[in-house]
């Protein structure tokens, strides 16, 4: 199947905003990513990465970049090989082709993650605010539905994802990545809330089925989406907060320390002597 449109055919986040990054920031990414792909044919696009940083940044624990970047990249063990350079030919396919590249894709990287971590921890009453996050996705289906019609032939509708399925799947991802990071809490309306929330997302994941009814992201576009869909990502987003909220409110995760059960002065020693503990390893 032929790749899809460019991503700067059709995006979510209004760029012409001083306050978000340029449009051109993410085709920047998409591009190094591209290049990854020559080495690494799992690299995902920058929709699934989008998802995955936000996940990552509303999850209950600091995940350190080194490990979360050789999930979503494909690096060496610990992320230890970062340049094709570095490492031994069979293992380049996880590898950047520079330091320069490695450290470019860092920044902007980095100036995206304080980006959404600046809009999840702000108080947003609609979605239409300023400073709401606004996930940066693709609408896949208007941008083929613009091509000439014989262009339009090579891509299967039913193969184009739907509108921020692909955000949806990169979030879930870093999810079930760590799954320990998002056991359910034992407090009964903290499971509940967690499950909610994960359900809107998950819903995202799903096609949209629905008829085609509205352009989500142009106002004169081409219908792709269904409404019932866009109500879900306006969801969606809401249970980004949410999670976001749930974790920071529960703390890091203390994991169950279990203490030994020590044998009664009079019972039989652990060690299989046949004495009385008292009379082996419990004397003194």
């Amino acid at each position: 199947m032929p790749n899809p449109p460019s991503p700067s055919a059709v995006t979510a986040t209004d760029h012409n905003a001083d306050d978000f990054l340029p449009l051109e920031t993410f085709d920047e990414l998409d591009a190094i990513l591209d290049e990854l792909r020559t080495r690494y044919d799992e690299t995902p696009q920058w929709e699934f990465c989008e998802g995955f940083m936000a996940a990552l940044i509303c999850g209950r624990r600091a995940v350190p970049a080194a490990e979360y970047f050789q999930v979503l990249l494909g690096l060496g063990e610990d992320g230890a090989i970062t340049t094709a350079a570095d490492a031994d030919s069979e293992d380049a396919e996880g590898s950047f082709a520079s330091d320069e590249q490695r450290e470019r894709f860092t920044t902007l990287w980095q100036a995206r993650w304080a980006e959404v971590s600046a809009a999840l921890d702000a108080e947003c009453k609609t979605l239409e605010d300023d400073d709401c996050y606004h996930p940066e996705v693709m609408d896949v289906r208007a941008a083929v539905a613009e091509l000439p019609a014989e262009e339009q032939v090579n891509f299967k509708a039913d193969e184009l994802p739907a509108f921020a399925q692909v955000w949806a799947l990169g979030f879930m991802f870093a999810v079930e990545s760590w799954p320990e990071d998002w056991a359910t809490p034992r407090d009964k309306d903290a499971a509940k809330w967690l499950d909610g929330a994960l359900e809107a997302v998950v819903a995202m994941t799903e096609d949209d089925t629905g008829i085609p009814e509205v352009s989500p992201l142009l106002e004169e576009g081409l219908p792709s989406t269904s409404i019932a869909r866009l109500n879900a990502f306006g969801e969606a987003i809401w249970a980004v907060y949410d999670l976001r909220e749930l974790w920071r409110t529960l703390g890091p995760r203390v994991d169950t320390v279990r203490k030994e059960v020590t044998p009664g002065r009079n019972d039989v020693c652990f060690c299989g002597s046949g004495k009385k503990y008292k009379k082996c390893h419990g004397a003194g």
